[in-house]
């Protein structure tokens, strides 16, 4: 992990950054019929999303993409049990995620949502300069690595599952 700089999320900076967050999607007039968090960092957020904007309807989607600090997979993957894009048809949905760093995690389920909803819009905490998304709502933009509070210490246990 080295000298990686770092932007270091606390539990109650997170509290004020998703009232914040859904505040202005509340702002922009878009009510969700699904919030869709993104596994596994989307979703914490999600929930927060969720409670705040009132929706009781919280979907989750499984994508790998990270595998460390800095390192990741060429692509992003869908990992099982997999949604039924049916699930979604004629929705308002809204695709959450803790960052868009490369964006390409956010344009995957976006794309895989595409042609059954009746819109999807997306919302990260984090935003990284280099995104290939403009996420529609995003609460603060960075170029670090970003400790989360729910992933900033290692597990409790030995890892038991690799996907």
């Amino acid at each position: 992990m080295g000298n990686v700089e770092r932007e270091e999320m606390t539990w109650a900076t997170f509290g004020e950054a998703s009232r914040s967050l859904a505040g202005a999607v509340a702002a922009s007039g878009f009510v969700p019929d699904i919030v869709l968090g993104i596994s596994r960092g989307g979703l914490i957020p999600a929930g927060g999303l969720a409670y705040a904007l009132d929706c009781k309807n919280l979907f989750t989607i499984s994508v790998e993409f990270y595998t460390g600090v800095n390192e990741r997979l060429d692509v992003p993957v869908m990992l099982p049990p997999f949604l039924n894009a049916a699930d979604l048809d004629d929705a308002r949905v809204l695709i959450v995620d803790d960052v868009a760093d490369t964006g390409m995690t956010l344009e995957l389920v976006h794309e895989f949502c595409r042609g059954h909803v009746a819109e999807a819009r997306t919302a990260v905490l984090y935003r990284k300069p280099l995104s290939i998304i403009d996420p529609d709502y995003a609460w603060s933009k960075t170029d670090r690595w970003i400790e989360f509070p729910w992933s900033a210490d290692p597990p409790v246990v030995k890892p038991t599952c690799q996907n």
